[in-house]
């Protein structure tokens, strides 16, 4: 059996011949046989990610090893009370990691839920009903109006079929399906008009077809092999984060290693070495991290999900907000996804069809009453909503009336059908016969512009009804180019009055106007894409639509400006991967892409170095949007491929809702480039406080048991605190960071170096005051103990917004903040008063002189701090 990808180019006859098939269909026993060695018409499964491999990847992380590294050494010194607390920090870790990361990549599960179950198949010259699994190449399909098509087909005869493909091709219109004759063999997949492919729609018509793929080997299969090729590569913020632990641990070690240079010179004992060796590892780490990260990002879900942005995939919540391109399909997203009557050309004008023009002037009303009665869609209301059956571009016309108080029900119960000359793509045209309420005869027709003024020598106009002059009939075809020009669907609406209704009567009509229809953009998508553009993101439009549809909706949107490029798929094609490169710098429409074109085209910017997110409802997006660093999927009527793909599923199918995406998204990033800087600052601060100490050479004042306690205890609360602020006042209105850009750029790291030092100083202060006052070394190391603590608490102010405005919101809205300095203060006074705890973390209980000590010189970094922040606001 050939695979060849032209069957489109034969004609019925060579594709029978080449399926080694017969109109009448195979015979049971070829069809087992061909069965047995193709295989059913279904999808595979993909296999899903184990839960290993999920667990395996979080074990890699150098901050794992580095607390694995402090375990085993505590194990070997004895010291198996911090080894215990270590490595339940570890499990804690990674369980944190394991839970919400562990998602199976099920793409290819989703095409079992486009399987069509039954199929009307002919066998042997005799229609029998079965399984559609049970196809083979080679099997006769019947198909009709409403059913879904259950393979690859060649069609081999077609009465008026008009098929919807916009899930596959991004088409928005029904496209007219027929048998002959057949198209070249270089036609593009949107153009195959004798095809018919497995998961679209037929709306209109009927026809028999020859299967010619089934299973993986169709169209959808395809994409869905080609989806599940894409690897996941981490988010931008996954690798933000990992070079980050990678820097901190890389400077712990250089620390440990001149800490154990400086032991042995000064003759230190080799279990004073090992303990300041644990406790210098896990300074190093900040356990509290993972659980901030995940709490901003959890946050950021919630709020997403309360403005109907569904996210699948936890680190997709701040990818978004590092997006530098957004690469969106046309139809269903920037567009009502709707066919919708626009404009009607009368005439002498042009009238728009608008809530506002109604009640309509009376030759406006006889043109919705032809377009409601020409007409083969249906308009039903059930329960209050309007449910529209039928070929999208009827139902538009049916809407129309409707909204101009045109009940179409009404109209045909008033006005009833005599008879009718179906549309035809010879004629173009189709013709309803109606008696009219006063007992005549009229006849409606709807079709081609030129088509229909053809049969019109008349012509209707406010005065009355004259006859049409050569420059009427320019008048009415410039009307007709204009529309089209604005990427508008044209019908020619016309009328007459009849003695009977047949095709005889099809001649001399009265024009009465045309129709201008299009999916129209979608509300609040032009203020998104200017909201976009003041935020330095650029907005790319990738559909499957003709080129002047998509220009003229990118022109209306604001989407295309001067200098921006319009590619044809064509086109994207003939470029080589780096000419491609090239041209998506200044494209900014892609019409008539396949999917592997777009696939091709969110590779391209990436290879630029943009964080591309793309947003898609169709089969034809999803392996595009598993390309992209975030996929959005459309949730309504997005295809279930699309949404096992994305990330993020837009749950009310707004375009403008991604907007409040990516806003949520940068204010995500902002908090957690906050909590990131307090807890490095924090953990920079513990490691100083080693160092120094055995520079000076005292013994080191704290215990690793300590270290931990602060860094998930006392720390993390604050951190918390700072990653559920709201976003800052000015964060849409900032270009989008740098992809390359890392979590701390220069000037925090600086100011995480004079902050560590300034706590650290602190803390050595109040450790050496302890030591000359007392002589006690519990004594010193508790008051250094508690100043790092409370020290590290009062810094939350250093590490929130500069901004006032926000400041205020947090101190109003985001109560867990005071809430958190109590927890984590109340806790660090739990640690010293409360005996069984002091004793495990090796603490004396202070008197008043010590906390007057402590809290005083925990003070001091804070008020450095917020002096300096005042300074910068001067």
């Amino acid at each position: 059996m050939s695979t060849s990808s032209d069957w489109h180019a034969l004609s019925p006859a060579e594709a029978l011949r080449r399926s080694t098939s017969e109109a009448g269909g195979l015979s049971h026993e070829e069809a087992a046989r061909r069965l047995r060695r193709v295989g059913p018409n279904a999808f595979e499964r993909a296999p899903p990610a184990s839960a290993w491999s999920v667990l395996v990847g979080q074990l890699r992380s150098l901050m794992v090893v580095l607390l694995v590294v402090a375990a085993v050494i505590a194990v070997l010194s004895h010291d198996l009370l911090d080894a215990a607390a270590i490595v339940a920090v570890l499990v804690l870790n990674v369980a944190i990691g394991f839970i919400t990361e562990l998602r199976a990549h099920r793409a290819m599960e989703a095409l079992l839920r486009l399987e069509v179950t039954r199929a009307v198949v002919l066998r042997s010259g005799r229609s029998v009903q079965l399984d559609a699994r049970d196809l083979v190449p080679g099997d006769v399909i019947v198909v009709e109006a409403g059913a879904t098509v259950p393979a690859d087909a060649r069609l081999l005869d077609s009465v008026e079929l008009r098929v919807v493909e916009a899930s596959l091709t991004g088409e928005s219109a029904p496209v007219e399906k027929r048998a002959s004759p057949a198209p070249p063999a270089e036609t593009p997949l949107p153009e195959r008009v004798t095809m018919i492919y497995k998961a679209s729609t037929v709306v209109a018509g009927r026809g028999t077809a020859l299967v010619v793929a089934t299973g993986m080997q169709t169209e959808v299969g395809r994409i869905g092999t080609l989806t599940a090729a894409v690897a996941r590569d981490r988010t931008p913020l996954e690798r933000r984060l990992e070079l980050l632990g990678r820097q901190l641990a890389l400077l712990a070690l250089a620390i440990g290693l001149t800490v154990a240079l400086l032991g042995l010179a000064q003759g230190r004992p080799l279990g004073a070495l090992i303990q300041i060796a644990i406790a210098l590892a896990v300074a190093a780490v900040p356990e509290g991290l993972p659980v901030v990260g995940t709490i901003a990002m959890a946050v950021g879900v919630r709020r997403m999900a309360h403005r109907h942005a569904l996210v699948r995939h936890l680190p997709a919540v701040e990818t978004l907000g590092s997006a530098t391109v957004i690469c969106t399909d046309k139809t269903g997203t920037l567009t009502a996804g709707q066919m919708t009557a626009t404009v009607v050309c009368l005439a002498d004008r042009e009238v728009a069809i608008a809530a506002g023009d109604f009640p309509p002037p009376p030759d406006l009303v006889l043109a919705l009453r032809i377009g409601a009665l020409a007409n083969r869609g249906h308009h039903l209301r059930t329960g209050g909503q309007l449910e529209l059956l039928g070929d999208p571009t009827e139902t538009a016309l049916l809407v129309a009336a409707d909204r101009a108080g045109l009940d179409p029900a009404t109209l045909r119960a008033e006005w009833p059908e005599a008879g009718e000359v179906p549309f035809s793509s010879e004629r173009m045209y189709m013709a309803t016969f109606h008696h009219t309420p006063a007992g005549g005869l009229i006849a409606c027709v709807k079709g081609a512009p030129g088509r229909v003024l053809d049969l019109c020598d008349r012509m209707r106009t406010p005065a009355g009804t004259r006859e049409i002059g050569p420059e009427d009939r320019e008048r009415i075809l410039a009307f007709n180019h204009d529309l089209a020009t604005r990427g508008l669907r044209v019908l020619a609406l016309a009328m007459k009055e009849v003695s009977s209704p047949t095709a005889t009567e099809l001649h001399e009509f009265v024009w009465i106007g045309h129709v201008g229809l299009m999916d129209p953009p979608a509300p609040g998508v032009r203020d998104t894409i200017a909201a976009f553009q003041r935020a330095g993101i650029r907005t790319l439009m990738l559909t499957g639509d003709q080129r002047h549809t998509g220009e003229r909706i990118a022109l209306d949107l604001g989407l295309l400006r001067p200098g921006d490029r319009v590619l044809d798929g064509a086109e994207v094609d003939r470029l080589s991967e780096d000419e491609l490169r090239a041209a998506v710098e200044r494209a900014a429409v892609f019409t008539r892409v396949s999917p592997e074109a777009k696939l091709r085209i969110v590779s391209a910017l990436q290879r630029r170095g943009e964080i591309v997110a793309m947003l898609g409802d169709g089969i034809n997006d999803a392996a595009a949007l598993r390309q992209a660093d975030i996929g959005v999927a459309m949730g309504g009527r997005g295809t279930d491929l699309a949404k096992e793909a994305a990330d993020l599923v837009l749950e009310d199918d707004r375009f403008t809702t991604i907007g409040v995406a990516v806003e949520q998204g940068r204010a995500i990033f902002d908090n957690l480039r906050k909590a990131v800087f307090y807890l490095f600052s924090c953990n920079l601060a513990e490691i100083l406080v080693v160092l120094g100490a055995t520079v000076a050479g005292y013994p080191s004042p704290l215990l690793p048991l300590q270290i931990l306690w602060l860094n998930l205890l006392t720390d993390t609360f604050p951190a918390l605190a700072l990653a559920v602020e709201p976003g800052e006042s000015d964060v849409m209105q900032e270009p989008p960071r740098d992809p390359k850009a890392q979590i701390l750029f220069p000037a925090m790291l600086w100011q995480v170096g004079i902050y560590g030092v300034l706590i650290a100083g602190c803390t050595l202060a109040a450790y050496a005051w302890g030591l000359t006052a007392s002589g006690d070394a519990a004594r010193a190391s508790t008051l250094a103990f508690l100043t790092l603590a409370y020290g590290q608490i009062f810094h939350l102010g250093n590490a929130r917004s500069d901004d006032p405005v926000v400041r205020w919101r947090s101190a109003v809205a985001n109560r867990s903040a005071l809430a958190a300095v109590g927890v984590a203060g109340g806790l660090q006074m739990l640690a010293i008063t409360y005996p069984p705890l002091a004793e495990v973390l090796g603490v004396a209980r202070p008197d008043a002189i010590d906390l007057l000590v402590a809290f005083v010189l925990a003070l001091v970094p804070a008020v450095i701090g917020q002096a300096i922040k005042a300074f910068r606001r001067v």
